[in-house]
């Protein structure tokens, strides 16, 4: 399984920025494809998740309210919207396919992609 993310770059502070991540290669079994963020010198840490065949998305409480995750089932895409960025948003950001909201239980990762937010 290949996860390609793209999208991110940088955005002035109350911007917005739209990631994806595109799946590819064999059928996976992990029920959910999520985002997770990873600033420098910190944990990486979760941002949001979605089932692939249904149900209610999750985010976390540092950005809920500010992104909205979707997916397109049949070109195995799954989006992240990020609106009314904040400096603390600046991480590279990873989607990933596993089976909770928990960095450790993640299955494939993709490569990452870059959001620098200007103040």
């Amino acid at each position: 399984v290949q996860l390609q993310a793209s999208g991110g770059g940088v955005v002035q502070a109350g911007g917005s920025l739209r990631l994806s991540c595109a799946a590819s290669g064999r059928a996976f079994n992990s029920p959910l494809m999520g985002w997770f963020r990873q600033a420098p010198g910190k944990e990486r840490e979760f941002v949001a998740s979605i089932i692939w065949r249904g149900g209610s998305p999750v985010y976390a409480a540092s950005m809920k309210g500010r992104i909205t995750i979707s997916r397109d089932n049949a070109n195995n895409i799954v989006y992240l919207e990020m609106n009314s960025l904040k400096a603390e948003d600046t991480a590279v950001y990873y989607c990933a396919v596993g089976r909770s909201t928990s960095a450790h239980d993640q299955d494939y990762w993709g490569q990452g992609t870059l959001v620098t937010v200007s103040s």
